[in-house]
């Protein structure tokens, strides 16, 4: 039991995508310089990203780790 809807939607769909493609209308040119600008803005920004989370989490694994020092030399020193 499949909905006999949803292939006609699509076929509409796409032929409404050719209709477009084909009309040719007047669309606003973006300069290459500036879809090159926005591209590499876009990847220095990611990195920077990356970056700042990955010197987060690092400092708090390391917080962490000398916690779990502190911690095991208390109970080591509770058993003698």
């Amino acid at each position: 039991m499949t909905n006999q809807g949803f292939p006609m939607c699509l076929l509409l769909f796409f032929l409404a995508m050719i209709n477009a493609e084909e009309t040719g209308g007047s669309c606003y040119r973006i300069a290459p310089g500036t879809l090159a600008g926005v591209v590499l803005g876009d990847i220095t920004l990611t990195i920077l990203i990356v970056a700042a989370t990955y010197y987060c989490a690092s400092k708090r694994r390391i917080k962490k780790e000398k916690a779990d020092k502190v911690y095991m030399n208390v109970r080591a020193n509770c058993k003698q």
